[in-house]
């Protein structure tokens, strides 16, 4: 039988790189790509096959994944796991930031589904695994409207393409992380508080970044998501979703039990909170 194939996307760091690493142990012929194709060096020396990728380069991801097909003559997974958090208010955040964050999370992850799909179909089997968030159903994070707007795109179109890729013996699964160890939170943060870190929102960014702040002292380590990718990928029947990582199931019962108002008031309370112990870390530290 001929080896499955795999690829991962964003896999220079963090959980792409877990998950890439995760797949090649369980047999897997796996392709990592990033832009960073330097910081991949870790996973050529396993054996994994790394290649540069920028999602937004729509003529790219042709090439690349005719490149892959041509070498194996199929693809088996395919983990869109690039992405990019920018936080930030809507009104001081320009359309070409936002245009940016969508083109990222959302077409980049889309093109990458219209290149495999031809090959996944003629083989009648395939797994497609989108990283979508815990934001992607809670839309209760301070300055983050971009973000958790990519993130609910990435739910929507998930359930539809499971429907309409089922008569094809094609899977489509969603992981929807809590707090995970990464560079996620520090890009994220460094991009709010050039966008809104002074003016009407600074209050609001200040603890926005608390919240993070605090919250991430308790990240899972990204093998917390890499298993459930695992488990995506190799389950015989696998779930529609997996909710993963610090905070991402009580968060999400909340959201499913909770009026609007109610939650608002939470995460309200949550913030401020975060703030208060963040101000008093900074006065003992002094």
């Amino acid at each position: 039988m001929d080896q499955k194939v795999a690829i991962v996307t964003g896999a220079s760091s963090g959980i792409g790189k877990q998950i890439a690493k995760n797949l090649y142990r369980n047999g897997m012929k796996v392709y990592a790509l990033a832009r960073r194709v330097y910081a991949m060096n870790e996973l050529d020396d396993l054996g994994i096959h790394t290649m540069h990728l920028d999602v937004t380069d729509h003529d790219e991801i042709d090439r690349v994944v005719s490149q892959i097909v041509a070498q194996t003559g199929r693809i088996d997974v395919l983990v869109n796991n690039a992405g990019i958090g920018s936080f930030g208010s809507v009104e001081e955040m320009t359309l070409t930031e936002g245009e940016y964050e969508f083109k990222v999370n959302v077409f980049g992850l889309v093109k990458m589904i219209q290149a495999v799909l031809p090959v996944m179909r003629k083989q009648h089997s395939g797994r497609i695994v989108n990283m979508s968030s815990m934001a992607g159903k809670l839309g209760n994070m301070l300055l983050g409207s971009w973000y958790i707007g990519s993130k609910f795109a990435v739910e929507g179109i998930s359930d539809s393409l499971r429907q309409e890729l089922k008569p094809f013996g094609i899977d489509v699964a969603v992981i929807e992380p809590g707090a995970i160890q990464s560079e996620w939170k520090d890009g994220a943060m460094d991009r709010m508080m050039e966008a809104s870190g002074s003016g009407p929102y600074a209050k609001l960014a200040r603890r926005s970044a608390a919240f993070f702040a605090i919250s991430y002292k308790f990240a899972a380590a990204p093998r917390v998501v890499a298993r459930a990718v695992d488990r995506a990928v190799f389950s015989r029947r696998p779930k529609t979703r997996y909710a993963v990582g610090t905070g991402a199931r009580p968060a999400l019962l909340m959201k499913r039990i909770l009026p609007d108002k109610c939650l608002d008031a939470f995460f309200e309370a949550l913030n401020k909170y975060a703030q208060q112990v963040v101000n008093r870390e900074t006065s003992q530290n002094r």
